[in-house]
């Protein structure tokens, strides 16, 4: 973890929104006095007409009256909800037919208010296990859109994406699978692309993982889920358990897998609440090991081989063009260039640390393991300015770095810009920015973005977040102001 990651996790604030159910004891207040009221209304009447002539026989009366009316109601109101059969209207399914009359009829309340999870749970392997499971999840009206199994000896876990009715609460559903025998269950809401069947979302992030070699880290984020993904050089002890290295098939470790990054070091995913499966510890190490198999062969040479060829011209308000375009561990010398030709300031505002200390950072900066990089360079191949998309949990990082004489002419709000569209893409809910308060052009460039800004400042450093949604179009002058922006010194 680098030392602005540390910095953000201690400074960040986690918001949680409490459910408050429904005040009930208003209601019945409000019925006690009802009560009371009528009760004394009624006790002064029956006084009145008993001390009256003939109160006594008027009481039998009013009484006999409302019974009548009580029973004359009862009978109506079953004649009208339910009408004699009609012998030539089929008769609905029953509830162990398949289906209801309400799916049949298309009439269920809760038709089109529904809401998906995803649970996972424990069942003793034994017959009958699943179907008791399935019965409990039927009598609340919940359909199984999907299931997987993963056989573990003595127990099962099952795996499900459910299509729940929206009034049943969460609680409702896991006490449903406690009763039927599940145990250690898990429930998280899912989205629609969860309804994609496995093999077809596997072999998707396949083809992305092969055409970029960025995208392993999130192509593994997307097969386990809400995971941290690091990336742990091949010098440190971490990688492996008790300072051992870690087996070329990797490790399964309860809720930690440990794969063998195929560019060196070790590929640590942890999920502290939920514990991996032997099969996604499959489906985790073949996704590496395709990494690394397409590494081998590839034409080229060096790390960040497979990098998108996409070039993007943009056009400075004074005429110049810069070209910007994915960078990787073969730019590393073209950026050492650009810092030797950067002011103390310049490179002070963007790493945080020691200026000379600065051209060590690039092989993290550069390295696909970490994020994405987009450098801006001219017309002549020199590098002017470098974006950085950093993955840090569910967040990601973004960072600037604009050569002094290029500063202020947009270049560091465009690059800022595409790399929240990269963000947006790879589902992130948030990208945030580390840098001083008055650096003014990174300050300038994320309010920019035109999306919802929060602040913390804490001993100097300025933590700016961006709540992430679909960008608006961007303007068409790009005399935005850029800066430096990122990071401190890992």
């Amino acid at each position: 973890m680098t030392e602005s990651s540390a910095h953000r996790a201690a400074t960040r604030t986690r918001r949680r929104r409490g459910t408050h159910g429904s005040h009930h004891w208003r209601h019945d207040l409000v019925e006690l006095a009802a009560l009371f009221t009528a009760v004394t209304v009624a006790d002064g009447v029956a006084k009145t007409v008993a001390h009256g002539p003939d109160g006594p026989v008027l009481l039998i009366l009013s009484a006999a009256a409302l019974l009548l009316t009580a029973g004359i109601h009862t009978w109506w109101a079953r004649r009208r909800h339910h009408p004699p059969p009609d012998p030539e209207r089929p008769e609905p399914p029953t509830a162990g037919q398949a289906g209801t009359a309400e799916a049949v009829d298309g009439a269920h309340p809760e038709e089109g208010r529904s809401t998906l999870w995803r649970l996972r749970t424990t069942v003793p392997e034994k017959p009958g296990s699943l179907a008791a499971l399935c019965a409990a999840l039927a009598e609340h009206r919940v359909d199984v859109l999907s299931l997987q199994t993963h056989p573990l000896g003595e127990v099962t876990v099952d795996e499900f994406l459910l299509r729940a009715p929206l009034s049943l609460e969460p609680g409702e559903l896991t006490r449903a699978v406690a009763t039927a025998g599940g145990r250690d269950t898990w429930l998280e809401r899912a989205d629609a692309h969860d309804l994609a069947d496995v093999p077809t979302r596997v072999l998707g992030l396949a083809t992305r993982t092969a055409l970029d070699t960025a995208e392993l880290p999130l192509a593994l984020r997307q097969l386990l889920g809400r995971c941290t993904i690091r990336s742990v050089p091949a010098h440190l002890s971490d990688g492996g358990t008790d300072g051992r290295p870690v087996p070329e098939d990797g490790l399964l470790e309860e809720t930690v897998l440990r794969l063998r990054d195929p560019r060196g070091g070790t590929l640590v995913v942890e999920r502290p609440h939920l514990p991996f499966t032997p099969t996604e510890f499959a489906r985790a190490r073949a996704l590496v090991e395709l990494d690394t198999r397409l590494d081998a062969v590839s034409p080229s040479t060096g790390a960040g081989a497979r990098m998108p060829r996409h070039h993007e011209t943009l056009t400075l308000p004074e005429g110049n063009e810069i070209t910007v375009r994915r960078a990787g561990p073969s730019d590393l010398e073209a950026a050492r260039a650009m810092h030797r030709r950067c002011s103390a300031r310049t490179l002070s505002a963007r790493y945080h640390g020691p200026v000379k200390d600065a051209d060590r950072y690039l092989n993290h900066l550069l390295g696909p393991r970490f994020g994405r990089t987009l450098a801006a360079e001219t017309a002549t191949g020199k590098l002017v300015a470098l974006g950085h998309l950093l993955w840090d949990g569910d967040e990601s990082e973004v960072a600037l770095l604009v050569e002094d004489v290029w500063q202020r002419r947009g270049i560091g709000a465009e690059l800022l810009r595409r790399l929240v569209d990269m963000a947006v893409e790879a589902s992130c809910e948030s990208v945030y920015a580390v840098t001083r308060a008055d650096n003014t052009g990174m300050v300038s460039a994320m309010r920019g973005l035109g999306l919802p800004l929060d602040y913390q400042v804490e001993e100097g450093t300025l933590v700016i977040t961006a709540r992430l949604a679909p960008l608006p179009a961007p303007a068409e002058t790009t005399g935005g102001q850029g800066g430096q922006g990122g990071h401190r010194a890992p």
